[in-house]
């Protein structure tokens, strides 16, 4: 699976700040040293271009973060000081999950191990999110004329509030969120889904409301490509989530929702959203389960293949194998 990762996706932030930024370095040491992922495989983005976050974002938003201007309130509101370490980390995750979607739009599975950085709104930042890499991502398809319809499929545990104000006017992008009713943002916005989970929910309600829910939007809406905010702040014992899932629970989320995409052959961008658990090595040990679930599913889409093109010959001895075999 080809997949998007960059070395500056790490920017220093000041000492005890709450965002695990050491996850991502953590996620990708992790997944190479399983053979999850390979080297060979990596997409390595450039910074977004202004072109491509500006079809997202309002001009006069950019221009503060170009510049470094933001006010100090709207500082406060991203909850992460401006640097410009953290502008160019926030456009290599935005190209990553663009670069990502082009990969699943051929492969039709890949990843981004960074993103899913959902309250971002048009004109501010908030959440630790400064720019919206789903939806720039989207209407950078859309421009393109790869994909005119999309669905998001967002299970971090706090409600992805800027996307869904992005898009609350769109037909074309289905915005579904699962989430704590009673965590971060107080302010809700709607998104075309929304199912507010009460505190404490644990592995069978969630996934039962999660089946319940997916195979209705995917009855009723048929996208060209799906981006999954893998978020793992549902986990049992995250700083932020309150929710009470298992890591088996996380397992079963992850692969119901990649079966549910492969299954329809729908192309999944995968995005790792949040995650809060007690040291940064436990967040990116949450957030590699996904990325082995992908593995395995390839690993068996690949051998079904595989099997169904072992047609015995004429005289019954000889089979027929792909050429790369």
């Amino acid at each position: 699976m080809r997949y998007a990762y960059h070395t500056d996706y790490f920017a220093p932030l000041p000492p005890r700040h709450p965002f695990p930024m050491a996850k991502y370095p953590l996620v990708h040491r992790q997944l190479l040293g399983e053979g999850v992922l390979r080297a060979k495989d990596v997409l390595v983005p450039d910074e977004a271009p202004a072109g491509d976050l500006a079809l997202v974002h309002a001009p006069g938003y950019l221009q503060k973060l170009v510049s470094g201007s933001l006010e100090a309130a709207e500082i406060r509101r991203i909850g992460v000081p401006w640097s410009a370490a953290l502008w160019r980390r926030s456009k290599l995750a935005v190209q990553g999950t663009v670069e990502a979607a082009r990969a699943a739009l051929e492969d039709g599975l890949a990843g981004n191990l960074a993103g899913g950085t959902h309250h971002a709104f048009a004109d501010h930042g908030e959440g630790f999110c400064v720019l919206n890499d789903v939806a720039v991502a989207i209407r950078v398809l859309q421009r393109e004329g790869r994909a005119a319809r999309a669905l998001v499929i967002d299970l971090d545990v706090h409600q992805g509030n800027g996307t869904a104000s992005i898009f609350q006017n769109d037909p074309d992008v289905f915005t579904f969120s699962m989430h704590g009713e009673r965590n971060y943002p107080t302010r809700k916005m709607r998104s075309c889904l929304d199912v507010g989970l009460g505190d404490g929910v644990g592995d069978d309600e969630y996934l039962d409301l999660l089946a319940r829910h997916l195979a209705e939007i995917l009855r009723n809406f048929t996208p060209d490509i799906v981006f999954y905010l893998a978020g793992v702040d549902p986990a049992c014992g995250d700083r932020y989530g309150r929710l009470a899932l298992s890591d088996e629970g996380i397992r079963m989320r992850d692969r119901h929702v990649l079966e549910a995409c492969l299954g329809r052959r729908l192309p999944a961008v995968i995005t790792l959203a949040g995650g809060y658990a007690a040291t940064p090595e436990r967040t990116a040990e949450l957030h590699s389960i996904v990325f082995r679930e992908a593995a395995t599913l390839l690993c068996a889409a690949r051998r079904e293949m595989i099997a169904a093109v072992d047609i015995p010959s004429v005289h019954g001895t000889d089979t027929l194998r792909p050429s790369s075999e």
